[in-house]
């Protein structure tokens, strides 16, 4: 089995491609030109000489239809995007390319090249968005993005379901909820407050700026969540399902739990800064995995306790060696 990841230098693209890698696929990657390393995830994960990269960006259309001619996979898993909600506020329509016409692009190439290849597409429990009066989210819930990053993904997700119902193809969406590790990227919440943790107790920072803190997210490990993704293109049938833990918590409780890991009281460190608010929040994140679990016989094996902990000990290597 072949299979192709877009965005396999991130932090879900490394975990499956690990996964896979065990699974004995032979693993290609789409990866885009950058000036600078992007494949320290990968090495971290001790892969890098076992997967075939292959340079090209989703928002070019040729790039699409060449790696899917030079990989020929069995399956496509479209993890690319410009995934972080804050700067899709900053960067709109860079974001509507690359995470929502970027599938798009896959899925033609699907068509026109190899359309027995089966697609699964990272969607995101930010498409729900701001529904409150449905604070527990499953697959029937309506959608409500609340940043130009969920209607993005809000198209790609739509897109799938378009091409899987007009052209057969063997399209899946994994709505998947906050998942998170060590490979995540700083500028998220669950990361920046574990390098935060290990930087002030190692007395190289003296607090913790964050938004809102009283937000509420069903945060899991990415570890886990990458097995749903290849579970759901091995069933009989193409479907979408969410995948979450079932359980939510605010950041603030967050806070305490990756703090209290090395003996540290959150309240002494984390500032509300304005700076950090978004224009539109989202409130309340809560997955039912029920569908997953039944269909799939997938559930989230590690706790937020387990997660935190392993995040905090990886920065505090991290930066007591000096590394990124």
């Amino acid at each position: 089995m072949k299979a192709l990841i877009t965005g396999i230098t991130g932090q879900d693209g490394a975990y499956l491609a690990s996964h896979l890698l065990n699974l004995g696929y032979g693993v290609y990657g789409l990866m885009p030109r950058r000036s600078t390393p992007t494949t320290w995830r990968l090495e971290y994960l001790g892969i890098l000489d076992r997967v075939k990269l292959i340079e090209g960006d989703l928002a070019d259309p040729t790039a699409c239809v060449g790696a899917v001619m030079e990989s020929m996979p069995d399956e496509i898993y479209n993890l690319g995007a410009q995934s972080f909600v804050a700067t899709s506020w900053k960067q709109p329509l860079l974001t509507a390319q690359a995470t929502g016409l970027g599938a798009m692009n896959m899925l033609e190439a699907i068509r026109r090249i190899k359309p027995d290849t089966k697609f699964y597409q990272a969607s995101t429990s930010e498409m729900f968005g701001g529904m409150k009066e449905r604070p527990l989210q499953d697959e029937e819930t309506p959608f409500h993005p609340r940043s130009p990053y969920g209607v993005a993904k809000l198209f790609a997700h739509w897109a799938t379901i378009n091409y899987r119902e007009s052209f057969n193809i063997f399209g899946c969406c994994g709505i998947l909820f906050n998942h998170e590790s060590p490979l995540r990227g700083i500028e998220f919440v669950t990361r920046k407050v574990s390098d935060a943790v290990a930087r002030i107790k190692l007395g190289k920072q003296k607090d913790l700026h964050l938004g809102n803190i009283d937000a509420k997210r069903d945060w899991g490990f990415a570890g886990d969540y990458v097995k749903a993704m290849h579970l759901m293109l091995q069933q009989e049938k193409p479907d979408c399902y969410v995948v979450a833990t079932g359980v939510t918590t605010t950041v603030r409780d967050m806070c305490r739990i990756a703090f209290g890991h090395v003996g540290l009281n959150y309240e002494d460190y984390v500032v509300i800064d304005p700076e950090f608010y978004r224009p539109a929040e989202v409130e309340v994140l809560l997955g039912n995995p029920a569908k997953a679990r039944r269909v799939l016989g997938w559930k989230a094996e590690t706790s937020l306790e387990d997660l935190m902990s392993m995040m905090v000990d990886a920065d505090l290597r991290r930066v007591s060696e000096g590394r990124l």
